[in-house]
């Protein structure tokens, strides 16, 4: 009879093998079988009644033990819960492994997974064949990695068989590779039941037809992942050159199949660990993940911890975070580096590549996580053509009528389309686009009479649609020469210098407001004043009359930015939005337009134009009840809508036989006009060259704050002269030429418009951009740039606005 001891003592390998072999002969296949259907097996020894000598015959008791101990021959898992009433050892690493027999100690890494005290010692005692592999392992898992290096982990990573499905679309079984054979993206794409293998041929019937482990369907199950001892941490997923920064196993990847050449002290080092990534391939703009200690960028995300829609959506990932961040890690990476086409489990499957059950786990809950990922807008977006609805039939039982065909309106469309849903279009002017109008009247050259320029290109849903057409964005330089009435070129310093005065005043008006509450608000413009006279008797300083005009630039851009003049902008909230994450990387000219991008959203929709009715549309249109609510929208709704400004900007363009401007302005995107005094300012502040290339020749400039309503009644000829009166001032030393075409825009006039952009009124509070973005009673929903707290006054945050509530309506 074999004891306890026998397993465990430092006995010659042979003495033990010997022992084992007979106790294995004896109970034959049929205890195998036995032992798999769950039944207890009593296996006895035959007895010898005469003791050896010099021993006494034992009494009754001991007879009582031995028998104990033959019960002991099959030892159960350890694991509180674990279902595996008879472990097998997987690794087989041991000339003396238990196989499926008896071990001192088994080890579990999941119900369906364990390895036997005699493998455990192969690697983890230092006088055995297996413990320079484990420590070689454990070297460089303690290089790259911040998890323990403990033989479980070991025994996950390197040594547990990997598991496939079968990509036959009337099998997809399950099966078990043996331990030889790497998994691989390719292999898990073109894998099929019975494949061969190093020229082996298998023999036998349609391998498909065989059953399949009964472990699989543990594995589906709710409980099983709570069972697991490791989460699963991926090799060679598409998140690792985006990631090279963090420690893998911080974002759900093996340390030891981890690319990165970083040591410790250098992830430490901040100026390190900053630094994008470059990636070959992959557009520029493209961001999805932050790097450590990096600030704030829209539209990025943390790979090492779950947002907090994520953490609601999926609860049961708030403990252990890793295999939610290893898949969505790896769906973001996947997307950004193929975005022209829709993202589906199909692809992303095979790039799981995890040892052990838990990879049929990974599979089945990456459907889930990019499911979420797509009705949330992340990925599977844009202007994707799609040719089977992005969501399940679930989600298909709605019909949504958009009301207003601009960016928002579109976006809502296109994503409620995509995921399956009956989409009805209502606009009620002659076009789509709204406050987005491309004019292609001067020579060809497209000027947006609306918004042309994308504020910031990383990450910008904008930049992506760009990719995915294949448009170029033209990068706009820095420089901005600023020229005087007269010619004359401003001094660089001075401009540098009054602007840094300029920044210096509006820090000073942060700083007033970070103890003020609404109702001691009180308007930009006079804020400014105030602050600026009290410096000017504080510090003695005197500007001259050049750079009190230059100051006056300044302040047009300003004007400029929030679409009003600074006595009806709050000093209090003016920039609200800065507070959060906003979009960083270069300004840019889509010289093609935003129409080339709307139009391909359109594309598809069924959009009915001259039909007004409701509700992304501009906030003006709300502000004068122009849009009839029965029952009337909310109270707290109604006066949200009215502490916000309707912005207005106006633009004129002007084309011309040649480009005249070209010595002076020296291949800049752009130049500046000093305005001769205060009650000028505003009135073609700056010049925009909207032909890069430089081939032909139209020049745009902007109208804003008080010399908007100076041009309200006036013709457009008219206000053509005056823009042509100033450029040839600032190009007095030579010959201008009349325009030989021109237009001026009239958002004033525009029915469904009478507004450029939102801003937040004297006594008002960014909070309402989210208030008007609120649905009334989940039938009416809200969208457009003045429901968008983060990104108002632009197409990306109309567009992002749109996207946000097709994924609210998909969720009810």
């Amino acid at each position: 009879m074999l004891t306890d001891a026998d397993y465990t003592v430092n006995a010659s390998g042979a003495r033990r093998a010997k022992k084992r072999t007979a106790m294995e002969s004896s109970s034959g296949d049929g205890q195998s079988s036995l032992r798999s259907s769950g039944r207890q097996v009593n296996v006895r020894m035959k007895r010898c009644n005469n003791p050896p000598p010099g021993q006494t015959k034992r009494k009754a008791t001991d007879t009582e033990e031995e028998e104990d101990q033959a019960e002991k021959k099959y030892r159960k898992c350890e694991k509180a819960g674990c279902s595996a009433t008879y472990p097998v050892c997987f690794a087989s690493a041991s000339e003396r492994c238990a196989k499926n027999g008896y071990t001192s100690r088994w080890y579990h890494l999941s119900c369906g997974e364990h390895f036997c005290n005699e493998c455990f010692d192969h690697y983890y005692r230092s006088h055995k064949d297996g413990y320079e592999t484990y420590a070689s392992w454990k070297r460089v898992w303690t290089g790259n990695g911040k998890s323990e290096p403990s033989l479980k982990a070991f025994m996950a990573d390197q040594q547990l068989p990997y598991w496939v499905q079968c990509t036959k679309p009337d099998c997809g079984k399950w099966r078990q590779l043996t331990k030889e054979i790497q998994l691989t993206a390719s292999l898990a794409a073109t894998y099929r039941c019975g494949m061969k293998f190093n020229n082996v041929k298998t023999e036998g019937p349609d391998q498909c037809s065989l059953p399949e482990d009964l472990r699989v369907a543990e594995v589906i199950d709710s409980w099983w992942h709570s069972m697991l001892i490791l989460p699963p941490l991926f090799k060679d997923s598409p998140a690792n050159p985006f990631l090279t920064a963090y420690y893998p196993d911080c974002v759900g990847m093996s340390p030891s199949g981890s690319t990165s050449n970083h040591s410790h002290a250098e992830l430490r080092a901040e100026h390190c660990r900053a630094i994008p990534p470059q990636i070959p391939g992959l557009c520029p703009y493209f961001q999805p993940f932050y790097q450590p200690n990096e600030c704030g960028k829209a539209l990025c995300v943390r790979p090492d911890m779950m947002e907090l829609d994520e953490l609601y959506e999926f609860p049961e990932f708030s403990r252990d975070p890793t295999m939610y961040l290893a898949l969505r890690n790896l769906i973001l990476a996947s997307w950004h580096r193929g975005c022209k086409e829709v993202l589906t489990p199909q692809n992303c499957a095979p790039h799981i590549i995890v040892r052990g059950l838990v990879r049929v786990r990974c599979v089945q809950e990456m459907d889930r996580v990019l499911l979420f990922m797509t009705r949330k807008g992340l990925i599977n977006t844009g202007v994707l053509s799609v040719k089977q609805p992005l969501l399940p039939e679930r989600y298909h039982n709605k019909n949504v009528i958009v009301i207003g065909a601009g960016a928002s309106g579109l976006a809502a469309a296109r994503q409620l389309q995509n995921f399956g849903m009956q989409v009805v279009m209502l606009e009620a002017s002659e076009r789509i686009g709204g406050r987005v109008w491309d004019d292609t009247s001067l020579g060809g050259v497209t000027v947006g009479r609306g918004a042309q320029i994308v504020n910031g290109c990383v990450n910008n849903p904008i930049a992506l649609m760009s990719e995915q057409l294949s448009i170029k964005m033209h990068k706009l330089g820095e420089r901005c020469d600023l020229f005087q009435e007269g010619g004359s070129a401003t001094d660089p310093a001075i401009d540098k210098r009054m602007d840094f005065h300029f920044n210096a005043i509006l820090d000073v008006v942060s700083e007033w407001r970070k103890d003020k509450s609404q109702n001691q608000d009180t308007p930009l413009g006079e804020k400014i004043q105030e602050v600026y006279k009290t410096f000017l008797q504080e510090s003695g300083v005197q500007f001259s009359q050049l750079e009190e005009k230059v100051l006056q630039f300044h302040l047009s851009n300003l004007e400029y930015a929030c679409g009003s003049t600074l006595d009806q902008v709050s000093a209090r909230s003016w920039d609200h939005n800065e507070f959060f994450a906003q979009f960083s990387g270069d300004h840019t000219l889509l010289t093609e337009g935003y129409s080339s991008v709307l139009n391909k959203l359109a594309e598809g929709l069924d959009i009915r134009i001259k039909s007004p009715v409701l509700v992304t549309v501009p906030l003006t249109l709300l502000q004068k009840n122009i849009i009839q609510f029965n029952p009337p929208l909310p109270e707290r709704k109604l006066k949200a809508i009215h502490s916000l400004g309707a912005g207005l900007i106006e633009k004129v363009a002007l084309q011309f036989p040649f480009r005249f401007w070209d010595g002076k302005i020296q291949g800049a995107d752009y130049f500046g006009h000093i305005p001769p005094s205060p009650d000028k300012r505003g009135m073609f502040g700056v010049f925009y060259d909207m032909d890069p290339q430089g081939k032909r020749s139209v020049l745009m400039s902007v109208i804003s704050g008080e010399a908007v309503p100076s041009i309200r009644d006036m013709e457009d000829k008219d206000v053509a002269d005056q823009c042509m009166k100033v450029l040839r001032e600032l190009f007095k030393e030579q010959e201008v030429p009349d325009p030989v075409n021109y237009f001026v825009t009239r958002w004033s006039r525009d029915m469904w418009s009478q507004m450029s952009y939102s801003f937040v009124k004297t006594g008002g509070s960014g909070e309402a951009y989210d208030i008007i973005a609120e649905d009334v009673q989940g039938k009416v929903f809200f969208a457009g740039e003045a429901t968008n707290r983060h990104f108002p006054q632009t197409v990306t945050g109309a567009y992002l606005s749109g996207v946000r509530e097709a994924s609210k309506i998909a969720a009810l």
